[in-house]
């Protein structure tokens, strides 16, 4: 742990779930500092826990409420010398640090980039077009309108089925309620689709969605980048993860649940020229899957924060508090990139559910060695964070994993 020696500052954390537990405790380790978090709700993760405060506000995840509450916070800050460290753990957060940027940045650190360049990289339809511009390999897209889902004639796809089908707008998809509701999904039939589809627009989502072709393979074909990028667009760390398995919960998939380490110089490169070239700013997320048919690793989308996952990183050696407090309080200078290459396993289900749910394979038989080697970590469980309470909520928190697996995982990851 290094001593907060060369300034006073805050962390100030946006939201209340896994990816806020996973930075207080990276800024916990680094700097030994309590973090501050605001959210709209309290969630588990963050629940009753002696490195991370957390204030609840009703409606804090969208706007009047936000912004508002972010002015009050500064009108009752009484330590002027003290620097606010702003970081958003959620895709919301995100977009709402980015849209008020100009006026946060008089009174918080603000590692975002602005408006304009969030909504071209946020909203799918748009990333694809700058994929296709810098030369970025993704998955064949069909782009569907809200107009076209409603038209009378069937939609005519360029691919067979299975598809992905997925929003465009992950924010906007937030509050769109419906039957068989999920994160992402894999259609198996015209039939299928079209019900799916016409159950999205009549949920009151407005945006396009995006249809791809399927790329073949199972979980342990996904690949994760966690990047942070300096205020002056020097890629400053990247760290490279292998997922073996993804959470089968409708409202979950995607998540993934068990992070081998992993190391790629052509990803490395590919992905650190990308975010220079756009002048990027701040934490980067990258999901990407290998396609066994032509050997390239093809882009989903980029989430402009850190992953929910992202503490594998901090676990493999390489804090994500250090990189952005290097960066914009201490004013450390870029000297390099730092290309992560760990070894240790990261863990967000009980071992029990990794041993009977992922495919034999030279990947989980090296996950099961590191596992036996005691080199594997978790998020949310931490020695010095421990408490009776906290334990037992933890522990209920894994447990639930198994009903979720035994329901969901041959419907959805079968």
């Amino acid at each position: 742990m290094q001593q907060n020696t060369q300034t006073d500052f805050q962390p100030i954390l946006l939201g209340s779930d896994i990816n806020v537990y996973g930075m207080a405790r990276s800024f916990y380790e680094e700097y030994g500092i309590v973090s501050e978090a605001h959210a709209s709700e309290q969630l588990a993760p963050t629940n009753y826990s002696k490195i991370v405060t957390v204030n609840v506000h009703n409606g804090f995840d969208t706007d009047p409420v936000f912004i508002n509450t972010m002015r009050k916070l500064v009108k009752e800050r009484t330590d002027t010398t003290k620097k606010y460290l702003l970081i958003a753990c959620g895709d919301g957060y995100a977009e709402l640090v980015s849209t008020h940027k100009e006026e946060l940045s008089k009174d918080f650190i603000c590692p975002y980039i602005d408006i304009e360049l969030f909504q071209r990289l946020m909203n799918k339809v748009s990333f694809y077009d700058v994929c296709e511009e810098f030369g970025l390999p993704y998955p064949k897209t069909l782009i569907i309108t809200k107009e076209m889902a409603e038209g009378d004639g069937a939609i005519s796809l360029p691919f067979e089925f299975p598809v992905a089908l997925k929003p465009a707008n992950s924010v906007e998809y937030l509050s769109a309620q419906f039957e068989g509701r999920k994160k992402a999904f894999t259609i198996k039939s015209q039939q299928e689709f079209e019900l799916i589809l016409g159950r999205i627009y009549q949920a009151g989502y407005s945006s396009e969605m995006i249809c791809q072709d399927f790329i073949p393979g199972d979980d342990d074909n996904m690949r994760v980048l966690n990047a942070y990028v300096d205020e002056a667009s020097n890629v400053r760390m990247m760290c490279l993860g292998h997922p073996l398995l993804e959470d089968p919960t409708p409202a979950s998939i995607g998540n993934y649940v068990t992070i081998l380490p992993d190391y790629n110089e052509k990803i490395y490169s590919t992905i650190k020229a990308f975010l220079e070239k756009i002048n990027y700013t701040g934490f980067a997320n990258f999901d990407m899957k290998y396609d066994p048919r032509d050997g390239e690793y093809k882009l989903f989308e980029i989430n402009l924060r850190q992953g929910r996952s992202s503490f594998y990183v901090t676990l493999n050696g390489y804090n994500l508090a250090r990189y952005v407090t290097e960066d914009r309080v201490f004013g450390k200078p870029f000297t390099e990139t730092v290309l992560g290459k760990g070894d240790r396993l990261w863990m967000g289900i009980p071992e029990k559910i990794f041993k009977t749910y992922v495919k034999d394979s030279p990947d989980k038989a090296k996950a099961l060695q590191l596992l036996r080697e005691g080199k594997s970590g978790t998020t949310v469980f931490y020695k010095k964070d421990s408490s009776l309470k906290r334990k037992l909520l933890m522990h209920y928190m894994f447990y639930n994993y198994h009903k979720r697996f035994k329901q969901y995982f041959k419907e959805n990851k079968g």
